[in-house]
Order: structure tokens, then C-alpha cells, then sequence
């Protein structure tokens, strides 16, 4: 996730100071991906390396404003230009589990795969009951739809991987019906 672009368009409607930008951050994602204080900073402070925020004072309480460069609203146009790039997926914990498991001594897959799908499908319940809550206000206003959007985006994505996890114990079932086929060791050369 792009914290940089995501502070970068906040900042398109104005100077903000840090911890407003994590409040409206937070708010906007429906508080799915919680921002550190520090986090916020600390990227406020590469930015401003970057030349692409600069710091415009301060509001009443004495907080260091910050606002978007030329720079910044151009970086900030292109970032809205450009697909976000599937070339590398990040690393998914889950699938790292499962590959570990399969082989291991002591390790029943097929039960790793069941503990997550109970997980994954109570956080489904879960995103499905706020979205239905979100729903039911008739979203409006701005922030409301994002949040809706990103409520979603989770529901797919859960049930995206509740239906990988059924093709993996498919799969991991078919694996250990089928005869496996006797090693022959190859003679030393």
C-alpha cells in the first residue's frame, strides 16, 4: 500500500499537519489499514526530501503544516495515471504456510487449511455484516463510499481466498489418493 500517494492525495485538498492526515487517512480507509503516528511522519519527511510536499507554516495550534509542491500535484497525477503493477505479487503469509507445510513431518495440511477457512470465514461474516451496515445508510457522502469500497474490497478478497483454500484441499485430497510413483535411484556416475 502506497502510504506516500495516500498522504500525497490528502494533501491535494489542502495544508494538513500529521496526525490530522492519519485521522482522515484512517477515516478514509474505513480504519482497515491503521496508519502509525510515526509512519506518517516519517514519510511526511521524504517527501519533503522529495520536494514533492513543503511545510506552509503552522495552524493555530502551532503544528507544522504541510502542503503539495508542483511537484507533488504532478507526482500525484501520475500516480492516479498509472495501473498498479501485479508483476511481483507481495508475499501472502498463507500461501507461505501451506507450501511449508505440505511435506513436513508432524504437519497435516489439510487441518491448516480447515483452521484458516474458519477464520477467514468468520472475517467474512464479519465484512459482509459492515458492509450491509453501510449500505443501509445509503452512502453519500464521499468518505462513506470509499469506505465502502474498500468494505468490498475485503469481501472479495476473502471470499477470493475462502475459494482457494477449497481448490487447495481439492488439490491436497487428489494428491494423497493417487499412487505416488516408486523413486529409483540413479547409479553414480
Amino acid at each position: 500500500m502506497s502510504i506516500r500517494h495516500g498522504l500525497l492525495a490528502l494533501l491535494a485538498a489542502g495544508p494538513r499537519y500529521g496526525s490530522r492526515l492519519r485521522t482522515e487517512f484512517e477515516a478514509r480507509t474505513g480504519g482497515t489499514w491503521p496508519l502509525n503516528i510515526g509512519q506518517v511522519y516519517t514519510t511526511l519527511d521524504r517527501l519533503e526530501r522529495d520536494v514533492l510536499v513543503a511545510q506552509e507554516g503552522a495552524d493555530e495550534a502551532g503544528r507544522a503544516l504541510y502542503a503539495l509542491t508542483g511537484q507533488g500535484r504532478a507526482e500525484l497525477r501520475d500516480w492516479y495515471a498509472r495501473p498498479v503493477e501485479r508483476a511481483s505479487p507481495p508475499r501472502d503469509e498463507l500461501a507461505i504456510k501451506l507450501v511449508m507445510a505440505v511435506g513436513a513431518d508432524g504437519v497435516d495440511v489439510r487441518e491448516v487449511v480447515e483452521a484458516q477457512r474458519r477464520h477467514v470465514a468468520e472475517a467474512l461474516h464479519e465484512h459482509v455484516r459492515q458492509r450491509a451496515e453501510a449500505l443501509a445508510r445509503a452512502p453519500g457522502h464521499p468518505q462513506e463510499v470509499a469506505r465502502l469500497l474498500v468494505l468490498e474490497q475485503l469481501v472479495l478478497h476473502t471470499e477470493a481466498e475462502i475459494r482457494w483454500l477449497e481448490h487447495c484441499e481439492v488439490r491436497l485430497l487428489r494428491l494423497s489418493r493417487e499412487p505416488r510413483s516408486p523413486v529409483r535411484e540413479q547409479p553414480d556416475v
